[in-house]
Formats: structure tokens, C-alpha cells, sequence
């Protein structure tokens, strides 16, 4: 899986027929900046409303899903998340000029072949992984749906299906590696069977669907006028039944194809979590509904986490700025240069490391005999993390000067010892505006906080530049 966060090199436009709405609409994908995430945009709308990939935006789980956010909707995104996610792309803008994203042929392949054209960019910035800490479960007895997520230090999906089929049986599918999406789920259609087709055309829904962009699965004996009636309802000439028991309209590209569309509807959907997973996840008889109520309990979850953060630090992943990098970004020098790298970074967080040992040059007359990081030097370095984070709001930081403007409610709470790592965390507390910046910030030793407080800094551009 990779660390660092992607985006797309350039935008790229596909253009399609909704499944649901029947309206024909362009779909481009843009490059977006660190942070970002998935966002819609409606631009066929007044004032282009910008709908954020979110679970609390579902509004809708009629054979998909649907968000809804600024007066704004999104008919049927699991297909475009799903290869989202796939490709371990973090942040696209993806703007729509319609209420739903075209559905090709029913399937991802379509949009990963798009976003692999243009070409996967990376960031600065390390990817933003909600790693499952204990077994999370989803129940709902009476449709006979399980779903749970387990700790894994990777993303593994296994779905089971079972409609009691004559046609499909029971199926399975798996997915042992995200980084396969592409060449193992990504070209899986969608499917429907053939009692549900006069129900969904009734209830208004498949209003584009052309049997060139579904698998029909005909699990009873049909008679010749049925078929002729159907044939006139999907504007075709002519259907038949194929022996295996599929509607003439496709071959399957597996013999698990429903299957595997069904893990990656699971992909789409869970990518309204908001963060990009590690776990693993089983799913006996998924649907919309269930995946998005178990995308529910998940965000519930990492909230209860991210309510009190504690950054984890791992000396053996690369770093976002190493100490030359940050050197670029900060004036200070030795003595007074406080952190070794930055391990995080965002538009509105950072996260830096420094360690401490008895070589440092303040322990020579602080505290002798009884060595103790002073306080002072605690603020001087949280201060110049959040110096990081500010002059990553600037296009051109080379041409500013960063200043420390204040401090308010700084608390020392353990001392700081030689042989401790410090890892310093802090985030904007509103946006920057007229170049002053108020930040949190935190500082743990072994997870727990040794001093937090709150600081502002101004942002001036040099003279003479």
C-alpha cells in the first residue's frame, strides 16, 4: 500500500449515460491538493455546489447510493469511489455536469482506464490511514447480512453471496491486495435479476440501462411472449435466454462476476469513511444499505479515536521532510534548529519528531546532575512545527518570514528526558486569514502529552521580493 498521498497528474473527462436518472452527463476527474479527499461538483448548478464523498451525506440506497449536500445531489457514486480507491488516488475533485456519473459499462474499468491515461501524481504529505484497532460488526438477521472488519496491517476484502439461485449459487470473491483492484474487480458489472427488471422500470430507476451495461440473471423458466414483452420494454428487437442462465445481452468476464461487482460496490461505498482503510473485511450478503450502515459504524469509530489524538510514529516509514528539507523552510540553525523531520503534513495539521539526548547543548546548564528539557525550548519547538504547517499555506514559502506572535494556555504536564522521542502535533484552529495563523498544538512522549498550548504567527513576505 502506498504511504505517501496521490492525486491525478491532469483532469480527464469521461462522458455516459446515468443507470437511474437516464441523463446524459461528463464526468471530469481533476487533480486536487493535499487533504482534499473526494469531492462532487455539480457544475450544471448554480454556483457549482461541492458535495463531499461523506456516509452522512447519503440520502438514497435505491439500487445505490446517493448523496446530497449543498442543495446538491449525487445519484449511484459507488462505481466512481470504488476505482477511486482502487488506485490509492487520495484527493480528486470529480466535477459533474449532470445528477449522475455515466455508467459505461456498468462497471469501474472504464474510469481507472481513464485515470491511469493521465497518470497518478504524488504528495508531500503521508497518507491519512484509519487502521481498524478491534473486530467491528454489522448485522441485519433478517436479511441474513454479516459484515465485519478486522485489524490488518493492509486492506483485504472476501464477499459471499447467495440469492438461493438455481443460476448463481453461492459465490465468492476476494480481493487479497487493493493494489489488484484494477486487474481483478475493477471490469465486474452490475447484475439484477429478471423479476426485478419490471419493478425497477416501474419504480422510475434504470431509466439508462440498455442491457449493454448490466448482467441480467434469468433464475426461471421464461415463456416466448414474456421475453417478446421484454424485448419491447428495453427497446430491443429481440432477447433470449443464454443455457447458463444469463440474458443474451453479455458474456461474463468471470464466472464470479456478481461476486466480485459486489466487493466492489463494498469499495465504493466504504470509501465514504473518509480515510482510506487497513483491515480486513468479510461480507456475507452485502448490499447498499448494510455497506453504508457499516460505513456508519466505522466513522463512528475513528471519531472516537481522532476526538483524542495521539500521532503514531514509525522511524522506519519515510518522512514528509527529512532535516535538510525543513532547513529549506526554517531560518533557524544550530543551536536553535529543534526538530529532525516532519512526519505529517497537510493544510491543516502537522506532525514532527525530535529526540532528545544528552548531547544536546542546553543540558550542559540546565538542571545539572538532574537533566530536563526546559519548557521554553518545548514552545520554541512546537512553535517551529507549527511555523511548517503555516508556511505550507503559502504558495511561495521561500518568500516570507514566519514570526511567533503569541501564546496562550501552554501547560507542562511530564518532564522531557534524554533518550525520549517528542513528537509535536499541531492544527489550525480557523482558516489563515490577512497572514496570521492561530494553531493547537500538542506534544506527546510514549503517547502521552507532556505540554500543549496555543499559538499564533504571522505570516510577512521579504522585502525586496
Amino acid at each position: 500500500m502506498n504511504d505517501k498521498q496521490h492525486t491525478i497528474k491532469a483532469p480527464v473527462t469521461v462522458r455516459g449515460i446515468g443507470l437511474h436518472t437516464g441523463v446524459e452527463a461528463t464526468m471530469t476527474f481533476c487533480p486536487a491538493p493535499i487533504g482534499h479527499g473526494y469531492k462532487f461538483q455539480r457544475v450544471d448548478l448554480p454556483g457549482q455546489p461541492i458535495v463531499d464523498a461523506d456516509v452522512d451525506n447519503v440520502v438514497d440506497l435505491s439500487r445505490g447510493t446517493t448523496i446530497e449536500q449543498n442543495g446538491a445531489r449525487v445519484n449511484t457514486v459507488e462505481h466512481t469511489l470504488a476505482a477511486l480507491v482502487g488506485l490509492q488516488l487520495d484527493n480528486v475533485l470529480i466535477q459533474l455536469s449532470g445528477p449522475e456519473p455515466p455508467i459505461m459499462d456498468g462497471s469501474s474499468a472504464e474510469f481507472i482506464h481513464a485515470l491511469q491515461g493521465v497518470g497518478l501524481e504524488e504528495q508531500n504529505a503521508l497518507r491519512n490511514y484509519y487502521e481498524i484497532p478491534d473486530t467491528i460488526r454489522y448485522m441485519d438477521n433478517a436479511r441474513g447480512v454479516e459484515i465485519a472488519a478486522l485489524p490488518l496491517s493492509d486492506y483485504r476484502l472476501t464477499v459471499m453471496v447467495d440469492y438461493n439461485s438455481p443460476v448463481l449459487g453461492s459465490q465468492h470473491a476476494t480481493l487479497a491486495d487493493i493494489g489488484q483492484f484494477a486487474n481483478e474487480i475493477a471490469s465486474s458489472r452490475t447484475f439484477c435479476f429478471l423479476h426485478e427488471l419490471e419493478h425497477l422500470y416501474k419504480s422510475n430507476l434504470i431509466k439508462g440501462g440498455d442491457l449493454s451495461n448490466a448482467i441480467v440473471v434469468v433464475d426461471r423458466v421464461v415463456a416466448d411472449e414474456e421475453l417478446n414483452d421484454l424485448a419491447k420494454m428495453l427497446g430491443k428487437p429481440r432477447v433470449s435466454v443464454k443455457k447458463e442462465g444469463i440474458l443474451n445481452n453479455v458474456d461474463l468476464r468471470y464466472k464470479n462476476e456478481p461476486a466480485r461487482h459486489k466487493l466492489l460496490d463494498l469499495v465504493g461505498d466504504l470509501a465514504l469513511v473518509g480515510r482510506p482503510l487497513k483491515g480486513q473485511i468479510l461480507a456475507a450478503r452485502p448490499g447498499h444499505a448494510a455497506n453504508v450502515a457499516f460505513a456508519k459504524k466505522i466513522k463512528k469509530k475513528m471519531l472516537e479515536v481522532k476526538s483524542n489524538p495521539v500521532p503514531v510514529y514509525d522511524p522506519a516509514r519515510e518522512p514528509v521532510m527529512d532535516i535538510n528539507r525543513i532547513m529549506q523552510v526554517l531560518p533557524h540553525r544550530y543551536p536553535f534548529l529543534l526538530l529532525d523531520k516532519v512526519i505529517y503534513l497537510d493544510s491543516q495539521m502537522v506532525t514532527a519528531v525530535k529526540n532528545i539526548t544528552m548531547n544536546e547543548q542546553f543540558f550542559q546548564g540546565h538542571f545539572p546532575g538532574n537533566p530536563v528539557m526546559p519548557g521554553v525550548l518545548q514552545v520554541e519547538a512546537m512553535a517551529q512545527t507549527g511555523g511548517i504547517l503555516v508556511m505550507n499555506t503559502v504558495p511561495d514559502p521561500e518568500n516570507y518570514w514566519q514570526y511567533f506572535l503569541g501564546i496562550e494556555n501552554c501547560r507542562f504536564r511530564k518532564k522531557v528526558i534524554p533518550g525520549d522521542t517528542i513528537i509535536f502535533h499541531c492544527w489550525l484552529l480557523a482558516p489563515v486569514k490577512r497572514g496570521i495563523a492561530k494553531m493547537k498544538g500538542q506534544a506527546f512522549v510514549n503517547g502521552k502529552v507532556v505540554m500543549d498550548a496555543e499559538m499564533s504567527a504571522a505570516i510577512v513576505r521579504k522585502e525586496n521580493t
